[in-house]
């Protein structure tokens, strides 16, 4: 017999005019790596916050160690030896690493949270498992990919034997995807089982044992992933087949549209991080950035779209000096911004989903007049572009934050490339989408450039880098230290590169 430590069966999950589990079964075995598949919308979160008590099922039943459960609230799920690492972050902005990861476990001395005991303990724990993190900074500080080892340090200290990965890769370097699979495997043979949310079919594909397939709300099945390959996976996931190479002519690069000039930015804490940088992306081409994350790349797409102040340099958009102007009238300028934090930057989370449609140009005409908005205008709009990239929501009035995070992210994709800017910045555009979304998103960016259109992409994905990209700039410690061609170069030389190698020829600038 099967030694299942977790069995949900027959859960079935509603929302209003949405049915997001119908009738699923999940079983995960003792000690394995388990991953669940699905396109983004079909109630893998959802599936999850019901084991962890989030959400009530209105039909079905937990098995815990093969004992029924009813899991009430998170803590419960703790209680069970559950826990999870959410795909959106849980961290308090203002506390620092310690802090969060503490919270509501403090250790205390005579009544008083024993603050140097607990950092200790942070540090003990991110050095065994190899998760650096720096337990006296803010959280609002650090990058987004700190900000992840934060929140599986969380949950590492509350010693859960069932661990709930949702999208734990989506923000990570690939160093550090390759550190975290080790921390897996690592978990695995100390008896913990592992949950993981994940559409990286070639991370299923290393590290996972099982792979059970959600479409649509429905379960399709559980297969063995050593008897199965990606094809298979993506085909079961999307139903149709799925194809992982991004067709495109070559590029036809023509006047240059944006020209960064000896660049220097500071981060939040007052340290430079862009120093002295130089960057120029052509009409009709795509500029890929790669880089190990905390080497300038946030704070460079924030000082072009004036998110952030740079302290010297200059940048031209149109050979027109947009340094330091506010972000609306960057984007005025031309410019369009898929922001690597889709929630800071990307949308207002309490507005209905059509409104955020709109967020760059509700007070333009057509949708306002006078100061005063046309809602039927702003919502017919919003609806054209629903349904042209697949935006999964029950309608265009419901709000932002209760789509899945895939969703949330195509949204954004539509609003800022249907307003066919003459840049458009893409940070982390597939960041959580589905194999079916990327195929959709990279013809989406090819189409940009073939219409003349500028198109700088950052990227911690080094597939994405290397299909799309035209060429490559590769940034280290605040400065492009390489261009390569992505026909000319591969995974390992570009790892080299944004480690800080030196390369003895680079491609065109």
């Amino acid at each position: 017999m099967d030694n299942y430590v977790i069995e949900m069966l027959g859960i079935r999950k509603e929302f209003p005019g949405i049915v997001a589990n119908d009738n699923i079964t999940l079983q995960v075995k003792q000690g394995e790596i388990h991953a669940l598949l699905g396109e983004n919308g079909a109630g893998k979160s959802t599936l999850m916050n019901v084991l962890f008590g989030l959400y009530q099922p209105e039909k079905g039943e937990i098995r815990v160690k093969g004992e029924k459960v009813n899991i009430t609230d998170p803590n419960k799920a703790n209680d069970l030896g559950i826990g999870m690492v959410h795909q959106h972050f849980m961290l308090v902005d203002t506390f620092t690493v310690t802090q969060n990861i503490i919270l509501g476990s403090e250790p205390k001395q005579l009544g008083i949270v024993d603050l140097k005991k607990a950092e200790k303990e942070v540090v003990d724990l991110s050095e065994r498992y190899g998760l650096k993190v720096d337990p006296q900074a803010k959280i609002k500080d650090i990058s987004v990919g700190m900000q992840q080892r934060v929140e599986i340090l969380k949950t590492l200290y509350r010693g859960a034997e069932v661990l709930i990965l949702d999208e734990p890769t989506a923000v990570l370097t690939p160093q550090e995807i390759k550190e975290l699979i080790g921390i897996m495997k690592t978990l695995i043979k100390e008896g913990i089982s592992i949950i993981l949310i994940t559409h990286k079919l070639k991370e299923i594909m290393e590290v996972c044992d099982r792979c059970t397939v959600i479409r649509k709300g429905v379960g399709i099945g559980t297969v063995n992933v050593e008897e199965t390959n990606t094809n298979e996976l993506a085909s079961l996931m999307v139903g149709r087949e799925i194809s992982f190479k991004t067709e495109k002519s070559a590029s036809n690069p023509k006047q240059t549209v944006l020209r960064v000039d000896n660049l220097r930015v500071k981060d939040s804490r007052n340290v430079e991080m862009v120093k002295g940088l130089d960057l120029e992306v052509k009409a009709g081409e795509i500029i890929g950035i790669a880089g190990v994350d905390g080497n300038g790349q946030s704070e460079l797409i924030e000082a072009i779209t004036g998110l952030r102040k740079a302290d010297a340099g200059s940048v031209f958009l149109n050979e027109k000096n947009i340094t330091n102007l506010p972000p609306r009238k960057v984007t005025e300028s031309g410019v369009s911004h898929i922001p690597q934090d889709r929630h800071k930057f990307g949308l207002v989370l309490d507005f209905p989903i059509g409104e955020n449609m709109v967020l760059q140009t509700y007070y333009q005409k057509p949708y306002a007049n006078s100061g005063v908005l046309s809602y039927s205008k702003i919502y017919r709009y919003a609806k054209s572009l629903i349904e042209q990239y697949d935006v999964r929501t029950p309608s265009a009035y419901t709000k932002a934050r209760a789509l899945s995070g895939g969703n949330q992210q195509k949204a954004i994709i539509a609003r800022e490339v249907d307003r066919s800017p003459d840049l458009l910045i893409a940070a982390q555009p597939t960041r959580g989408l589905d194999v079916g979304a990327i195929e959709f998103i990279h013809k989406k960016l090819i189409e940009e450039r073939d219409s003349g259109k500028a198109i700088l992409l950052v990227s911690f994905e080094l597939d994405e880098i290397l299909n799309v990209s035209d060429k490559i700039a590769v940034m280290f410690d605040g400065k492009i230290v390489a261009i390569v061609r992505p026909q000319e170069t591969n995974e390992q030389e570009l790892g080299l590169l944004m480690a800080g190698s030196r390369k003895e020829k680079v491609g065109e600038s």
